[in-house]
């Protein structure tokens, strides 16, 4: 049975809070989102959860550093088999819209079970497929025992993205669910 890491970017307080916008703050789209997955991913039965934020005030380490040393730390330490991390982006630019994700490198696990989580929020969002990036500079990609996908679910900075966030946090979970669903074979 495939342990699903399922990490919640950002705390709900500093350090370590993440973007803001259209009223919403990421810390709590990320929890929310995450929560939902776990959810799924429990029902299933085919799948362990660890969530790197059990409650909505779970406060991971004491510096930006530290706070994502915890979750590669608490990942590592229980045998993950695969780590989600889940995130909004922003940006200045309010029409900059849809999803993305990033691995360690191109050739891996970790960036086909991105393809599959990417390709399936889009399917079901109807938001914009910016792609399967490769970043090995980020902390959660390049510190993990195990394959590792940063998902940005969406821009928080946008109003329609915000606005899906807000109005329907069930579907970014469903999406996410579907992309391991269908990366693993096991529904």
């Amino acid at each position: 049975m495939p342990r699903i890491y399922i990490d919640q970017g950002h705390n709900p307080r500093n350090p370590n809070t993440g973007a803001e916008g259209n009223g919403l703050r990421e810390q709590d789209v990320t929890y929310e989102v995450g929560q939902r997955l776990a959810v799924l991913l429990r029902r299933s039965g085919n799948y362990q959860v660890r969530l790197s934020r059990p409650t909505p005030e779970t406060q991971l380490g004491t510096s930006n550093a530290t706070s994502l040393r915890a979750r590669v730390d608490d990942a590592n330490a229980w045998g993950a088999d695969y780590f989600i991390s889940i995130h909004t982006n922003g940006s200045t630019d309010r029409s900059a819209s849809g999803v993305e994700a990033y691995a360690y490198a191109r050739d891996t696990r970790a960036f086909r079970l991105g393809e599959d989580i990417v390709d399936n929020l889009v399917e079901i969002t109807g938001l914009r497929d910016r792609g399967m990036l490769v970043r090995p500079g980020l902390y959660v990609l390049k510190r993990t025992n195990m394959p590792a996908v940063l998902v940005e679910i969406g821009f928080i900075s946008n109003p329609n993205d915000a606005a899906l966030m807000r109005d329907d946090p069930q579907i970014f979970a469903q999406g996410i669910y579907n992309g391991i669903v269908e990366y693993t074979g096991l529904a």
